[in-house]
């Protein structure tokens, strides 16, 4: 079993230093913000991130996401999102030359000290575009996230352990890839779960699953398939998860916002978007729909509050805060899930369904 290892550099530790987190040293388990009540975790967690593809690359990723960066880290010890792509200067890709069906996205690996200095403490690499450089390119995709002071998550039997109040908080991140942890093997996927349970009373699972385009904003409850893959049935791996010890399941790779629910207590988003990229995603329309969910939970994983708060993204695939998000997940749970689905309300706070 792999656990990720917060490896900072000097100069990531000064930027960490003054965003007020705690850098884990080398050997060392990740810490984020010692900050809010010891009796509550808080996370904001957001979907898919790549700022651009070597070599079209942002004039200023420093400040991509200074627009949405105050509200990604407002009151949250935690600050979780997915990598969709990754951090190497491997220039053999997955993708046949002058492919047009093809996508592989990297960043310069140096770019992980930009998102550490927005504020996130984990990112996940369990996705479709973890091996669009092969072995090369995730072994340095791993290396700059640990290098930039945060955690990771997403490999094949890895469990990421954070530090937040005073508390342990496991993370395990899935996909339908070899290269993962694979969601489609529903026995392995559930012993480690198991076995995070046991590492930590706080489990958070991410899943990449799900049917991707504008017209799969639905969850269907059955087998989803994009590009002649098996994308996995998310409601019933997510119910699996929770079944297992999760305390919150949070998803992306349909690239469009879906519905959230409760089962069994537990809050389940299945699609956060997109979330920042630099013409790397489609556009327009529901697809430049996004979102930042805030979820409070006790140490053990049980809900004690949430917030989810609209984000829009620009033509380039920049986020700022605005659009019609809150309204567009109210309205897909209410379909979707009936009553079991989450109350939100029209500033996003989110409710458990009555019982």
């Amino acid at each position: 079993m792999k656990r990720s290892l917060g490896l900072a550099a000097a100069g990531v530790v000064a930027a960490m230093a003054s965003l007020g987190c705690a850098v884990a040293p080398a050997g060392a388990q990740a810490r984020v913000p010692h900050q809010g009540s010891s009796d509550v975790i808080t996370l904001s967690a957001v979907g898919d991130m790549i700022f651009g593809n070597t070599p079209n690359l942002p004039s200023n990723p420093a400040h991509y996401l200074d627009p949405v960066e105050s509200a990604i880290a407002q009151g949250a010890q935690i600050r979780f999102a997915n990598l969709e792509g990754t951090l190497t200067t491997e220039s053999k890709s997955k993708c046949p030359p002058k492919s047009k069906e093809c996508f592989a996205f990297r960043n310069p690996p140096h770019y992980a000290r930009y998102f550490a200095a927005d504020g996130f403490t984990i990112l996940n690499d369990a996705n479709n575009h973890f091996n669009d450089f092969g072995q090369t390119g995730r072994d340095q995709t791993v290396r700059a996230i640990h290098n930039a002071g945060m955690a990771q998550t997403g490999r094949p039997g890895q469990i990421a352990i954070v530090h937040a109040v005073g508390h342990k908080v496991a993370f395990v991140g899935f996909a339908p890839y070899s290269y993962d942890a694979s969601l489609l093997d529903l026995d392995a996927a559930a012993a480690l779960i198991r076995e995070a349970r046991q590492e930590a009373p706080l489990v958070i699972v991410y899943m990449h699953a799900g049917a991707e385009g504008s017209d799969k904003t639905h969850v269907t409850g059955r087998e989803e398939y994009a590009f002649g893959e098996d994308r996995g049935n998310p409601e019933k791996f997510a119910h699996m998860a929770i079944r297992n010890g999760a305390g919150l399941v949070i998803a992306s790779g349909p690239h469009v916002l879906r519905g959230m629910q409760f089962y069994r207590g537990h809050l389940i988003a299945y699609s956060l978007g997109n979330f920042a990229n630099f013409h790397n995603f489609g556009g327009g329309g529901i697809l430049s729909e996004s979102a930042i969910l805030q979820v409070s939970l006790s140490p053990t994983g049980q809900f004690e509050g949430g917030r989810l708060r609209s984000v829009v993204l620009d033509s380039a695939g920049r986020a700022s805060l605005g659009g019609s998000s809150i309204a567009t997940v109210r309205s897909l749970s209410r379909q979707d899930f009936g009553a079991h689905a989450a109350r939100l309300s029209h500033t996003g706070v989110i409710r458990k369904p009555a019982q």
